[in-house]
């Protein structure tokens, strides 16, 4: 080996040391960033007053409420709700009767002359639910016990993306879903009408009344098919609503300097009440099992640093009650201050108090919109409809 060739390795071994240096250091500036940043005693964004929560807001698709485009939507679903509710199926009908009887029981008497009070089931909530389900009764020829059909009810969870659920009425009047060990008398199976992938269409609804009629010939019964074409217009209708009412609010935290260790912010975050979920989403958990709102780093799993996360709030899927705008607008300005960053839109604009308030007032309008289509943000059927 030539005295060059040694000088020339000798001079590349530096320059890769450097280079190696220079990355370590970046990276220990960023995680020194973000260990300073939280510290301190871990701030509880969610137990600030609504006030203090509602001064911050924002939206993804720089987002804007339209209030009368959502009040037409709300106009044209009201109409094939009315259409729905003027034929209540028969198990909402025992249900309101099952209520009546218990009160009609109390006014027994009994031998002594006093008033008799006699205990009775409750009728619980139904998987099945005449406005966002399309309702097919079973006529019987006798009780069908649930062990009888449960087998053949294996396959039958969904058609294309839409669910199905049996339900059975047992002797004392109420339904349930069909349970191993129970006479039924009576049947019916719905089938939901719409979410977010789609309106049921003529094709899945074809293959569920095909289905049906197949476990309908071997229990000696019939299937009362509904009008394939009443069917799907209150499919589109339906779909129509939950395309309208589809909101995503989102804020944003930017950097203001050097970018933050991605390793160091995720337990940050953790500390924080932040969910890591295996598929790599924060999720904030509204301590019932469900989610407040969710945070991306906005960079793949390699990265090792990011200068930008983003809060998003799944709006129709969160109750009012909650203020799931205004935790989530909180937590972002808690951050931008401990991170040294600042609150921004999609475009990278910072976020004014004036606009945020103004998308807290329409985020206030919305929820009010939904609650009048009798389908209230974070119910059970809005998180049907919006998944």
């Amino acid at each position: 080996m030539t005295e060059l060739q040694a000088s020339l390795i000798a001079i590349g071994g530096t320059i890769v040391v450097g280079v190696i240096s220079y990355n370590k250091w970046q990276e220990y500036k960023a995680r020194k960033t973000v260990q300073r940043a939280f510290s301190g005693e871990p701030e509880d964004v969610l137990m600030q007053s609504a006030p203090a929560q509602k001064e911050a807001a924002a939206g993804r698709q720089e987002p804007t409420f339209d209030g009368a485009q959502q009040g037409a939507a709300a106009t044209a679903f009201h109409g094939a709700s009315a259409e729905a509710s003027s034929t209540a199926d028969s198990a909402h009908a025992a249900q309101a009767e099952g209520a009546a009887s218990e009160a009609a029981g109390q006014g027994a008497i009994d031998d002594a002359g006093q008033p008799q009070v006699r205990a009775r089931a409750v009728q619980k909530d139904l998987p099945v639910d005449e406005l966002i389900d399309c309702i097919i009764p079973f006529s019987l020829e006798g009780p069908v016990r649930g062990d009888k059909l449960l087998p053949k009810l294996q396959g039958l969870r969904h058609v294309g993306n839409k669910p199905v659920h049996v339900i059975g009425q047992r002797d004392d009047g109420l339904w349930e879903p069909v349970t191993q060990g129970v006479g039924y008398f009576d049947l019916q199976a719905g089938v939901q009408l719409a979410n977010r992938g789609g309106a049921l269409n003529e094709i899945e609804y074809s293959e569920l009344i095909m289905r049906l009629r197949q476990i309908a010939d071997e229990i000696e019964a019939e299937v009362d098919v509904p009008d394939m074409t009443e069917v799907m217009r209150r499919a589109r209708s339906l779909h129509q609503f939950v395309a309208e009412y589809d909101a995503q609010l989102s804020v944003n935290v930017r950097s203001n300097g050097a970018p933050w260790a991605i390793n160091t912010l995720l337990s940050a975050l953790e500390r924080q009440g932040f969910d890591l979920r295996p598929d790599g989403r924060l999720v904030m958990p509204d301590g019932e099992g469900g989610v407040l709102f969710s945070m991306s780093t906005n960079v793949t799993l390699a990265e090792e640093t990011t200068s930008r996360l983003t809060l998003l709030l799944d709006v129709p899927r969160v109750t009012p009650a909650r203020d799931g705008f205004g935790a989530m607008t909180a937590c972002a300005r808690m951050l931008a201050s401990r991170l040294d960053g600042t609150v921004v839109d999609d475009g990278n604009q910072p976020l004014s108090d004036d606009t945020l308030a103004e998308i807290a007032g329409q985020v206030a309008e919305f929820y009010t919109q939904m609650e009048a289509a009798t389908i209230p943000a974070g119910s059970v059927r809005a998180l049907r409809l919006f998944s």
